[in-house]
C-alpha cells in the first residue's frame, strides 16, 4: 500500500463554486422519456446539476473559490508558495491552467504552479502532492484547486451519462502550523481499468478522430470526444476495492469508522454511497450528500460536499473527517484530517468567465 502521513500541516480553508445554470433531470423527459428519467433519478439520487456556460471553465470556478478563501481569511498572497490545479477540464492543451490561475490570483513569482490530470480521486491525491511539497520545502501556505466541467464532455443524447455529471470547482488552503494536527491517507491505482471511464479522442493518441455521432453497441449516441463509461465495471470496482481500502486505512491508523464525524465521500451516486455505508457498518447520517443538487462533479466533489454540509454553520470546533475519492483511471484513495468548521465556506454561485483567456484570432493573441 502507498501510505502517507504528514504532521503539522492543516486544512485551513475549504471553498467551492458552481455555475448558476441549473439543469433538472426532468428536462430530459422529451429526449429519453419519463420512465427512463424517473428510473435514473431514483437509482442515482440526482435530481439536478449545474452546467457551465460556453466559455466558463473549471478554472473560473476554482478561481472564485480560491479568491473567496484568500479574502475571507485575509491571506497575504505573497505567502502562497504552491498552487496545484487538478482536472481533466483544462483551459488549454498548453500552457498549464495553473499558470493562468497564478496570474489571475496575482501570486508571487516564487510560487510553484502546475497541473495534474486526475478526476474522481483528485482531492485525495492532490492532498498528498501538496503536503509533500510543503513538508520538503520552506512553503508555509499552498492552494489545492480541483475542478471539472464534465457537462462539456458528455453527449446530450447519451442517457448513461447525460444526466449524471455536473460542473464545479473547489479550493483548499493548506498551512504549516505548530498545532498537533495530522493528515494521513492511502492511494491506489488499477490501470487495467483505464477504459472504464474514458474520452478516447482529443488527446494525442486519437488526435484527428472524426467528431461524428453514432449509435454504440449499448444503444447510446455519442462520439469519440465524449466521456464514455462502463457503468457495471465502475460499480463492481467501487463496491469491492473501495471499502477494502478504507478498512486497510482504518487498520493502518488504528482508528474505527465510528471515530469520524464526517464521511466525505466522492459523490458518484446515492446507491453506491449507501452500499459503501453498509459494507463499512457506518452511520449513513455521517455521510453528507450533495449530488442530488449538483450531480457527480468528479474532482471537486469532496470539498463541495464538505462546503454544502458545513459552510453555513459558524462554530469553532474541529470535525474529524474521513475523505474518499474513487473512479476514472481507475484510481482511488482515502485520507483523514481535522477541519475547523469556521474554515469551511458556503458554496458560491457564479457566472464569472476569464474573458482575456478567450483567444479566437491573431488580434486576440497579441492583445495585452
Amino acid at each position: 500500500m502507498t501510505y502517507f502521513h504528514f504532521n503539522n500541516i492543516r486544512i485551513s480553508g475549504v471553498s467551492a463554486a458552481v455555475p448558476t445554470t441549473i439543469v433538472k433531470a426532468k428536462d430530459f423527459y422529451p429526449l429519453f422519456g419519463e420512465e427512463t428519467v424517473d428510473a435514473f433519478e431514483k437509482g442515482t439520487g440526482i435530481k439536478e446539476f449545474r452546467k457551465a456556460s460556453v466559455h466558463q471553465t473549471a478554472s473560473d470556478l476554482c478561481y472564485v473559490a480560491a479568491e473567496n478563501i484568500l479574502k475571507e481569511k485575509s491571506i497575504d498572497r505573497d505567502e502562497i508558495g504552491a498552487l496545484v490545479f487538478i482536472a481533466h477540464s483544462t483551459d488549454y492543451r498548453r500552457p498549464a491552467t495553473a499558470c493562468v490561475l497564478h496570474k489571475r490570483l496575482n501570486l508571487n513569482k516564487n510560487c510553484v504552479s502546475f497541473d495534474v490530470g486526475l478526476g474522481c480521486s483528485a482531492f485525495v491525491y492532490g492532498l498528498n502532492i501538496v503536503c509533500s511539497l510543503m513538508q520538503n520545502s520552506n512553503i508555509t501556505k499552498a492552494l489545492l484547486l480541483c475542478g471539472e466541467t464534465l457537462s462539456k464532455m458528455v453527449n446530450p443524447k447519451d442517457k448513461s451519462v447525460a444526466m449524471l455529471f455536473g460542473d464545479g470547482g473547489s479550493a483548499v488552503l493548506l498551512e504549516k502550523t505548530v498545532d498537533d494536527c495530522k493528515i494521513q491517507g492511502l492511494l491506489k491505482t488499477d490501470g487495467k481499468g483505464y477504459k472504464a471511464i474514458i474520452a478516447p479522442a482529443g488527446g494525442f493518441r486519437n488526435l484527428h478522430a472524426p467528431p461524428c455521432d453514432y449509435v454504440w453497441k449499448d444503444g447510446n449516441t455519442r462520439n469519440l470526444y465524449n466521456t464514455i463509461m462502463r457503468g457495471d465495471d465502475v460499480f463492481g470496482f467501487t463496491i469491492s476495492s473501495v471499502p477494502r481500502t478504507i478498512k486497510e486505512f482504518l487498520e493502518k491508523t488504528g482508528t474505527s469508522i465510528d471515530e469520524y464525524d464526517c464521511l466525505a465521500f466522492h459523490q458518484a451516486n446515492q446507491f453506491i454511497n449507501r452500499m459503501l455505508c453498509k459494507k463499512l457498518n457506518a452511520d449513513p447520517q455521517k455521510m453528507p450528500i450533495c449530488l442530488d443538487r449538483y450531480g457527480n462533479t468528479s474532482a471537486p466533489a469532496i470539498p463541495m460536499v464538505i462546503c454544502d454540509k458545513y459552510g453555513l454553520l459558524h462554530d469553532n470546533i474541529d470535525i474529524n473527517s474521513l475523505m474518499c475519492g474513487f473512479g476514472v483511471g481507475l484510481s482511488w484513495g482515502v485520507c483523514s484530517s481535522k477541519i475547523n468548521i469556521n474554515d469551511i465556506f458556503p458554496i458560491i454561485e457564479t457566472d464569472q468567465v476569464f474573458e482575456e483567456g478567450i483567444i479566437n484570432c491573431q488580434e486576440d493573441y497579441y492583445k495585452e
